[in-house]
């Protein structure tokens, strides 16, 4: 399905309409949808002229957010789904489907584009059309609703930062040699750990490849038949459970023949999470688990993956990408004496499966025989007449309407269509034709990854799925590392009191677990005073607020609005009259148990003094939304944390659900994890290694024009080694 992408304001192709129908049975329609103007509009057919009418068309406002909910497989189509709602309204929503990461991340990029575009055209103009933003407005007009062009510090804001990393930090890896073309590296040693990262070093193996970095993630996710033209270490895969569009349970039999003559057969069972950057970069990260439906295999010793993965980033325009392969495997040696010299050796052996990748790239490259263009022209030709048939069975349906039931459509009133949930509409679950396959699903396709569980989901009610139900299905998993703890697992009754500010302890030496301190500003890059002219960043200097508290939490329900409860140390604050402002940030990891870091930031001089500040806290959501930026950086932890994190600034309001709870000295912003399905994935992994993190964080207000330059760092904290166990139980 192409997509054509004219500027910033205008976006059009082919998508699917992801629907369930009468009886729960999830399907998909293929649709041409065209934003332009702030308007989405869907239409059966590609149409010919601008003045066309289309079958739908919405308003996007400060009030939508898009989220991505990876891949799905419907009617054994494998297709990358994002979903646009309603902030204001859950329920109005509508879910598309593209069929490759990449137009659906255009697609994603250009919504919240024009979301952050309608904000700014609503501050800027005061005699334009009044627009209700209570709901996603469908109508059957193609009457665009014109708006002012909103100006250059719009565009500013939504380019992306050049930068790939926003932390100053010393690199983790040293090179130790290069075999076929790929440079070898192993994690260097901290001499703080005394060897707990040690007992299985990880080795990472980086090279060049000839393809996109769409391609190379299409053919490192597949487990059908066309991975063996590459990696000589698998023999058979399968997907065990599907849990969400990012995250699943795979099983991989490895080959014999390229293991010791004295060596069993070895086999993996892995969690797999995959995710896009906005830079065209993908993440593939795995690690072992257990499963209840794939126990070892006769014949068979099972390993363990700590941690492992790829990292394709694309360079040279795009059609390069430099891979990335770590591993760190426990390769379950009989004798331990063996585990030094033969693991390295093995794990280094296994690490040349990216020499034999870029191989089959370069044989792609060169493969220009007749038989291969005759075989693309035959599909295209078959492509073009299904199409052909497509539109022309509609139009007949079309015409076939009877004028009653036109009629009808006609006189329903504004209010029927004045949401996306028209597009759901029942009387269009038989009026289109199915869909035929338009590629073979048993080789090179995406469906080749996908067993019987995961076609069986066709059968399912087509909704998101819930951070509950996400947390339900990783219950039953016990992941097989080092330091992993079962976030999820029942509540134990605690018989400590929640004192609101005060349940985390403060440690500025580094040393006491389970405590936080404050960070070093410096660590952290920041937008200069030049930043729209050179693009550079700055070493931030300090910092507006100081971190006076923190809180480590549990409860069996979201804790909202922490600052506001009687007893708490922004309310003792309050009570004194004083001039001191809190800025309050609550993380909400929910799940059976939802578990709350609430990080406490003062300050004692007027908030009017940092107008970037004031604009924030006074403005409205969608502002803030726009604007609220986050730095992350892992300083202490294994490889597939630190790559699942990254260390880039990213705005939190366009991926996550923020509630912003306004009091007479505070603002607090609770953040709900839940809220997408790439944010629970890499809070999962989080959590699986907790106790041995140090998580370092630092909070921004995005600077968009000259006047709001050089940004500046609201405040910064650093937690050290948190342990589920010690989290405080709220008491209803």
């Amino acid at each position: 399905m192409g997509v054509s992408q004219n500027d910033s304001c205008r976006m059009e192709g082919w998508l699917y309409l992801i629907r369930s129908n009468r009886f729960g049975l999830q399907y998909s329609r293929k649709r041409y949808f065209v934003l332009n103007d702030l308007l989405l509009k869907s239409y059966k057919s590609n149409p010919v002229t601008n003045i066309e009418d289309p079958v739908r068309s919405a308003v996007i406002d400060s009030c939508i957010r898009v989220t991505d909910n990876g891949r799905e497989s419907i009617q054994r189509k494998v297709v990358f789904i994002f979903t646009l709602y309603n902030a204001s309204n859950h329920n109005d929503q509508l879910k598309l489907g593209a069929n490759s990461p990449e137009e659906a991340a255009r697609w994603i990029q250009a919504l919240q584009e024009a979301a952050l575009k309608a904000d700014m055209n609503k501050r800027t103009t005061v005699d334009g059309p009044r627009r209700d933003s209570q709901s996603l407005r469908l109508n059957c007009s193609n009457k665009s609703h014109h708006l002012n062009s909103s100006d250059w510090t719009y565009c500013s804001s939504s380019v992306a930062d050049a930068t790939t990393s926003d932390v100053v930090a010393p690199s983790s890896w040293t090179i130790f040699g290069c075999q076929n073309g790929l440079r070898l590296f192993k994690e260097a040693k901290d001499r703080k750990s005394h060897g707990k990262w040690n007992d299985h070093p990880a080795i990472m193996a980086v090279g060049v490849v000839d393809g996109t970095s769409e391609a190379i993630f299409q053919t490192l996710m597949s487990l059908g038949p066309s991975r063996s033209e590459w990696d000589f270490c698998h023999y058979k895969g399968s997907v065990i459970e599907h849990l969400d569009g990012h995250t699943d349970i795979v099983h991989k039999l490895l080959r014999r023949d390229w293991l010791p003559w004295s060596m069993r057969k070895r086999d993996l069972l892995l969690q797999r999470y995959w995710r896009r950057e906005d830079d065209g970069t993908y993440v593939i990260l795995y690690h072992s688990v257990f499963h209840q439906k794939c126990p070892s295999q006769k014949g068979y010793v099972r390993a363990c993956l700590k941690s492992g993965g790829y990292v394709i980033s694309p360079v040279n325009q795009k059609k390069q990408s430099v891979v990335k392969h770590m591993l760190a495997i426990d390769w379950r040696f009989w004798k331990s004496n063996l585990q030094t010299s033969s693991a390295r050796y093995i794990t280094i052996h296994m690490l040349g499966r990216l020499a034999a990748l870029r191989e089959l790239f370069i044989a792609k490259l060169g493969d220009c025989s007749s038989s291969h263009f005759l075989e693309e022209h035959v599909r295209d030709k078959r492509l073009h007449q299904i199409e052909e048939v497509k539109v022309e069975i509609q139009t007949r349906v079309e015409n076939g309407k009877n004028m009653a039931d036109m009629e009808e459509e006609v006189a329903k009133s504004p209010s029927e269509h004045a949401s996306l949930m028209g597009l759901n509409d029942a009387s269009d679950e038989f009026f289109d034709v199915s869909e035929p396959l338009d590629y073979d699903q048993s080789e090179d396709g995406w469906p080749s990854d996908f067993g019987p569980e995961m076609y069986s989901q066709d059968t399912r009610h087509a909704k998101l799925s819930s951070a509950a139900g996400f947390v339900k299905k990783l219950h039953d998993l016990a992941v097989h590392k080092r330091g992993y703890v079962d976030l999820h697992e029942k509540a134990k009754e605690d018989a400590l009191l929640c004192h609101y500010g005060s349940t985390l302890p403060k440690d500025p030496t580094f040393n006491l677990p389970c405590s936080w301190a404050q960070t070093d500003p410096s660590t952290f890059l920041i937008r200069g005073e030049t930043y729209l002219e050179d693009r550079k960043k700055i070493k931030a200097k300090g910092t507006l607020m100081q971190m006076v508290a923190a809180d480590w939490l549990k409860s069996d329900k979201r804790e909202d609005d922490l600052g506001g409860r009687p007893g708490s140390i922004v309310q003792k604050y309050a009570a004194k009259g004083g001039p001191e402002f809190f800025f309050i940030v609550n993380i909400q990891v929910p799940g059976s148990t939802t578990y709350s870091l609430a990080l406490y930031y003062m300050m004692d001089t007027p908030i009017e003094n940092a107008p970037l500040l004031e604009s924030f806290v006074k403005g409205d959501d969608a502002f803030r939304n726009s604007r609220f930026k986050l730095i992350p950086y892992i300083s202490k932890g294994p490889w597939i944390v630190k790559q699942s994190v990254g260390k880039k600034a990213c705005l939190v309001g366009p991926a996550l659900e923020i509630n912003y709870f306004r009091g007479k000295n505070y603002l607090e912003l609770d953040i709900h994890v839940g809220s997408s399905t790439v944010a629970r994935g890499v809070v999962s992994l989080v959590v699986g290694y907790l106790n041995n993190l140090v998580i370092e964080m630092a909070f921004l207000v995005q600077a968009n024009t000259p006047e709001e330059l050089p940004e500046y760092l609201l405040a910064t904290c650093r937690l050290n080694h948190l342990d589920i166990s010690k989290a405080v139980l709220v008491k209803p």
